[in-house]
């Protein structure tokens, strides 16, 4: 690929934000629309708490996630995509295809 030499920072911090473990699953699941915390957490039941935290965080600071306090009683938080963290939801489509055809052999 041309240009590889000279990484600009923002793809080397893209890939490093994506490439982190958890990441992209849980933009992956968040694209079928909101979730609240403990959906997600079922979802992906090998994800601890502790770690899901954190990526949350991580995705809400880079402007992917926006947690959404919802005001009834009790109080609800649901996370839902931006249109940037759609815009990276649109390149694991392809790989969730890559995926099927490729890795089941690995399992």
């Amino acid at each position: 690929m041309e240009g590889q030499e000279n990484l600009q920072p923002e793809v080397e911090k893209s890939f490093e934000l994506i490439g982190k473990r958890w990441t992209g699953l849980i933009i992956y699941v968040l694209l079928s629309g909101p979730k609240r915390f403990s959906e997600i957490h079922s979802i992906i039941p090998d994800l601890s708490k502790r770690v899901l935290t954190e990526r949350m965080k991580e995705l809400e600071e880079h402007g992917i996630v926006l947690r959404h306090v919802i005001p009834t009683r009790p109080v609800r938080t649901e996370y839902l995509l931006t249109k940037k963290g759609h815009e990276l939801g649109k390149i694991l489509g392809p790989i969730s295809q890559w995926a099927t055809n490729w890795m089941k052999e690995n399992y």
